[in-house]
């Protein structure tokens, strides 16, 4: 599957844009009932406030999903222990996995024409990619004088035990100054692409 790019003129700082979309081609199952929403990093408020309108974007009839904070709240710069999550996602019986974190401006992700692109190794389970970011997006100092910021959303399945990729997006580089404004425009973005990417179900209400 091809990947798909914005035009060059939408990278500057705006409004979240989709600026990478990938869906995996390997991916033979079907759409998902019960999934678990993630914000990894930023402000407690700003990642509440994330998760609350990505599952009221994502929710539908016939699909439930439930933020993470439901079940583990953390404070600021508070990682999830790798274990609680495997406990978390067993015990509800999650089958998905939306899952979020803050990219910092200079970090870009380059595609060669004519190549197939495909994300980096770790990103293939969740619990990989959660294990290889997490000391990354909660060190010390991470965004917090960031007037800008990029979004890397994934969506992952649970039927396989680590947790197969389905979709990874990434944003273009927008104006984040003020994020509580920012995040439903953001999660409008992204669920729109989940939903032309064929991930999530197209929502009834959203032709009405």
């Amino acid at each position: 599957m091809a990947i798909v790019l914005i035009a060059p003129a939408l990278l500057g700082a705006g409004s979240p844009k989709i600026l990478l979309s990938w869906r995996n081609p390997s991916y033979s199952g079907g759409t998902f009932k019960n999934i678990l929403v993630l914000a990894l990093n930023g402000k407690a408020e700003n990642r509440a406030e994330f998760e609350d309108v990505l599952v009221a974007g994502i929710a539908r009839p016939g699909v439930q999903a439930t933020q993470s904070y439901v079940f583990l709240p953390r404070p600021d710069v508070t990682p999830i222990d790798i274990n609680d999550l495997k406990v978390l996602i067993r015990e509800q019986k999650f089958d998905g996995i939306v899952v979020a974190r803050l990219t910092k401006r200079e970090k870009k992700t380059t595609y060669v024409p004519g190549e197939v692109y495909t994300p980096f190794s770790y990103y293939g389970t969740f619990y990989g990619y959660y294990g290889a970011v997490y000391p990354i997006v909660y060190s010390p100092g991470y965004l917090q004088k960031e007037s800008t910021a990029q979004v890397e959303t994934n969506v992952y399945s649970a039927a396989k035990p680590d947790g197969e990729l389905v979709w990874t997006g990434t944003t273009n580089t927008f104006d984040a100054k003020s994020p509580m404004k920012v995040i439903r425009s953001l999660v409008k973005t992204v669920v729109k692409e989940l939903e032309n990417q064929k991930v999530i179900e197209v929502s009834i209400q959203a032709h009405e």
